[in-house]
Formats: C-alpha cells, structure tokens, sequence
C-alpha cells in the first residue's frame, strides 16, 4: 500500500447479514461521507461491516491515532459545512479520552454524531477481565451535561430507530454533539434477513423558528430610531447570502458591527463600519463603539453580559439579545455565561431574523463576497520573529492565495489581518481545550480540500505538541494544510497569570517561567512533524526568512502535503489580552 493509497477492502463473500450490517446501512442512508475513529473492540462487529459490508465508503473510516483527533476532527469539518460527521468511541475508555473534544464541541455548538459502544449488557456474555473494565453502567452520563442527547438502545430496531433521530437532533439548532451507545451483543447477532430501514426523510429538521411579526416590526423600528445602533455579531453561518444580508442590515441602519475570535469571520473586518479588531475581549476602539451605542443587539453572542461589562457604560443602551442558546443551558455546564439583561429577547436564529428584517424594511442583500485572494504585500525586514512581524510574513508569503485561517493563536492581533469573505477565519475551538488546534485543522481541511482555498493555521507550540498525532492522519489520507508554529517556547498564557499573581502578592515577577518554559531541550518540532508523515521546516528565527520559505511551503501544499513551519516568536500578547484572560471584567485586582 502506498502512502496516500485509499484503504479498499478486498471483495467480501456474501454472508448471513450481521446487526452491524444493518446500522452500518443506516449510516450510510444517513449521508455522512466519513467516520473518524481510533479502533476499539466493543465496536468490533460495526468497524467489521464497515470494511466488509460497505466496502469502507460513505461512510469512509479515518483512523486517528487517539480518540481527541476523531472528535476535532469532526469538530473541523462541522465548522466549515455546518453539517456533522460520525464519531465511533470505544468502550468508557476511549469515551474519557474524547471527553475534553467533546466539551469544546458542544461549546461551540457544532453538530456530531458520536457512536459509542459498550461491553455486553448481559454480565453472562461478557469475557472475563476486558468486558468488565470497559462496560459502565449508564456509560453516557460520562458526558451527558455536554450532549445534546443520549441513548443506549437495546435491540436493533431500537438502534435503527435512535439513529436518524440523533442526526436530526445535532442539526437542529442549536446544534451540538449527541451521543448513541451500541451494545456490542446487538451488533454482533445475526439476522435472517435484514429489517425494514427507517428513512432518514422521515426525520426532518425542524423548521427554524423566526420571530413574531410584532417583535420584528419593534426591532426594525429601533433600529431606525436609534443614533448610534451597534451589532454583535456571534455564531452566525458561514453561507455567503447570509453574510451579504448582515452588511446590508448595517449599512441600511448606519449599525457598528463587533465580530469575535471565539466565532469566526460574520463581517468584513475592513469594511467602514467593522468597531475595532475582533479579539477574544474587547478592543479599547470596539468597547468605545459599545458605550456610546444606543442600541445594542447581540446576534448569538458568546456571553454577551460578560462583554457588556468590559465596556461598563454601555449598559445605558437599550440591548435585545438574539438566539436559541438558552435550549441548551443546563446546570453543570457554564458556558452559557452570565444571563443578560435586556429590552427584548428574541428566541430564533440570528441569520433568520436579518432576512426578516431586511423584508420588513423592502431592503435587498448587498453582494456576496468572492474568494478573494490575498494582495501583495511586503516582507518584513530582517529580524526576530513578534507577532505583528509573524502576521507580516504570512501576509507576504501567501500573497495571491485565496487563504482559510482555521485558527489563530491567543497572542494574534485582531487588526493584523483582514477578513472579507466567512471561510476567511473559522473561530477558536469553543471549550478552549489546549491539544484541539492539529485535530480541528484535519477536520477543516479535508472539508476544503476540494475547493480551491489554502487552509492555513497558526497554532502554539504547547496546542500543537498535546495534538500532534493528529496531522498522521491528514498525512495518511492526503489533507494537505500549512501549519505555522508560533513557538514561543512556552505556556506562555500561564507566565501572564504567574506574573500577575506575584504583583498581586509582592513576589518576584522574574519567576513566572518556572514550570511554564518549554526549553531545555527545545522540541525539534520540524523532526516532530517529519515524523508523522509532514514535511517539516525550520526551526525559523528571522521574519524575512519565514516571509521567504512560505512561497515553498505553499506550493508543497498545494502538491497535496502537510507542511509544518516552526517559527520561534518572542512571548507576548496585546493590552487586552492581557487583561481579559487575567482580570475579572470589572478590571480589578483580582486574578482569575
């Protein structure tokens, strides 16, 4: 077998249909192109019909190296298509390791869907030792607090039946992951003949809700009345139309727009009316625009109470809050931030409510943006590699290429790079789970890898170093993406906390790296790359240098690689980076 060589079974004899044929079948009748799964015996009979069944296609299986990568795998390409990819989890072992993947993706409200399996229920079938360890009693509540929803059925058409109906569940929004248990015994049952199938069509999304014509008609007329209208653009969708409605909503209404980093690109950022570089908190320019708003409509916002407080006068503002979050608040989980006090709160999907009301207004969509490629731009001069000289090299270096950030460091600055199309920047990884960023670049760009787009990531050393493994797999399968290191040597998040305690306590700042430092040895992590099937550059110290490689780099992308650039950055963040991850939102003393 060659190196990208597809992984097709040989022919398999006809045989007595097996459980697992027949849930094997559902998945595919299911539409999902691809199942991302590290091996594990309590799914034994469905990886079986996988291969010998369905001959490995529709769906096709990507071995990941550990079950965290096939969950940010599927995490990625929800974040570029919006539609879910499956998950198969072994046993309550492999479900743990995917556990903090699965955080991050209901945090992010991506749809998945994750097949689980356990060990037969029955004790008297299960082998001595192995099937103990690895059958739980009620294995889902392992993560029920960050599902969407759960089910062990325990017979095949309970399993044909749960199927469909947790596919549609994790599409419809807001979407998250669900999680559907098999029991190994049903899978590996044989079966005179295989069931009736349910179809897949007779489990629809449900329409999505839009708001009552009274409750568009008062926003539009705000909207109107308003001054100095901003809008806080969050989880909104990645379709060209709807990104065309939002700038013809705030032009329309003369609206400030915010965008955020946790989120991805809802905006033109060099459009007129962008407040500010997006960020993960506020810029000093956008918590300007917030307090001298008289209207403040937040579109799916992540934790929109906790950005008001960054910018305290702005609660003078008359606020609405839009969205379907709320479905999804539940007691053990956080995410959904401190609850917002607001004039109105509309219960329907952000993009819908735009539509609705430029229709209210009789106002058309502006034009969709294009792929449009980067313009030139020149190198930086020679010299030690910061941040703003990092995002002067890629804009040098990848000039003419038609570029998808899949993701950014903590340190970027929001304003060094603009974003003028929704596949421009795809967000953070929403739980902020370090390890995520190698899985989630795999996921994204296999969902690119057909489209005439360069996927790009900038990813930290420490992020890259716990997911490493995971490019193995965009190797193993020809995903071609270029990953540039910011390697600050460092989990230099934690120095800025460590710095901020010892001034809080009067204790030397000058020890902050004690623990943090990732030096000495230095990781050869172009060797790292290398080793998982990557071509590996570097380490690069110098700007102009990495500026000069990139061209290269690209063009063995684009030949169907994985390439790795390690660029040693100096440690640093922007004010309120600083800040933000440090202070708690009224800008006291306290450390977090």
């Amino acid at each position: 077998m060659t190196k990208h060589a597809p992984e097709r079974p040989q022919a398999s004899p006809a045989a007595a249909g097996w459980g697992s044929d027949a849930i094997a079948q559902m998945l595919r009748a299911l539409q999902l192109p691809f199942i991302a799964l590290n091996p594990g015996s309590s799914f034994r009979g469905l990886h079986d019909s996988l291969v010998n069944h369905l001959g490995n296609e529709a769906p096709q299986m990507l071995l990941c190296l550990h079950e965290e990568h096939a969950v940010a795998l599927a995490h990625g390409w929800a974040k570029v298509t919006g539609r879910p990819l499956a998950v198969a989890l072994h046993a309550n072992v492999g479900l743990m390791h995917a556990s903090m993947a699965i955080y991050n993706a209901w945090c992010d409200r991506v749809p998945m869907l994750i097949i689980g399996a356990t060990g037969p229920v029955d004790a008297a079938e299960r082998r001595p030792w192995i099937d103990w360890i690895h059958t739980s009693r009620d294995q889902a509540a392992l993560v029920r607090p960050f599902v969407k929803w759960d089910d062990q059925p325990a017979s095949l058409p309970a399993t044909l039946q749960s199927l469909p109906r947790a596919h549609a569940i994790a599409r419809t929004a807001p979407c998250a992951p669900v999680y559907v248990c098999l029991d190994v015994s049903v899978q590996e049952a044989p079966l005179a003949a295989m069931p009736a199938m349910p179809d897949p069509a007779r489990y629809p999304v449900p329409a999505p809700a839009v708001s009552a014509a009274a409750d568009i008609a008062t926003l539009a007329r705000w909207l109107r009345e308003a001054s100095a209208p901003a809008l806080m653009l969050g989880r909104m969708s990645r379709a060209p139309g709807d990104w065309a409605r939002r700038v013809a909503l705030a032009e329309a209404f003369g609206a400030r727009v915010l965008s955020d980093f946790k989120t991805g690109a809802s905006f033109p950022t060099d459009h007129p009316l962008h407040a500010g570089p997006p960020g993960f908190f506020l810029s000093p320019q956008s918590a300007g625009v917030l307090q001298q708003a008289d209207l403040i409509v937040a579109l799916d916002w992540v934790d929109p109470a906790g950005t008001l407080q960054q910018a305290p006068d702005a609660v003078q503002a008359r606020v609405v809050q839009v969205g379907l979050d709320h479905h999804l608040h539940n007691g053990w989980s956080l995410d959904h931030h401190a609850p917002l006090a607001c004039d109105l709160n509309l219960a329907c999907d952000p993009d819908l409510l735009i539509s609705a009301l430029l229709a209210h207004a009789g106002l058309q969509a502006a034009p969709e943006p294009d792929d449009t490629p980067l313009p030139p731009a020149a190198a930086p001069s020679a010299g030690a590699i910061d941040t703003p000289r990092l995002a002067a090299a890629l804009r040098a270096g990848l000039a003419g290429e038609t570029v998808t950030m899949m993701r950014l460091p903590l340190g970027w600055d929001g304003g060094s790079w603009d974003f003028r199309h929704p596949l421009d920047y795809l967000g953070y990884d929403g739980g902020a789970g370090i390890g995520s960023g190698p899985g989630m670049c795999v996921g994204a760009a296999l969902a690119l890898r057909d489209s005439a787009r360069l996927p790009v990531a900038v990813l930290g050393d420490g992020d890259l170093m716990m997911g490493v493994s995971a490019m193995w797999t965009a190797a193993r399968y020809a995903i071609p993406m270029l990953i540039v290191v910011a390697n600050n040597r460092s989990y230099f998040n934690d120095e800025i906390h460590q710095e901020k305690v010892a001034r809080i306590r009067g204790r030397p700042v000058e020890n902050r790296w004690i623990g943090q430092r990732i030096a000495g040895p230095d990781i050869d992590i172009a060797a790292v790359a290398r080793a998982q099937g990557a071509i590996g550059h570097g380490p690069v110290s110098d700007a102009a240098e990495l500026a000069a490689l990139l061209p290269q780099a690209v063009a063995e992308t684009r030949a169907g690689n994985v390439v790795v650039i390690d660029a040693r950055v100096e440690p640093g963040y922007s004010a309120s980076m600083a800040k933000g991850m440090t202070e708690a939102a009224t800008g006291g003393e306290k450390a977090s």
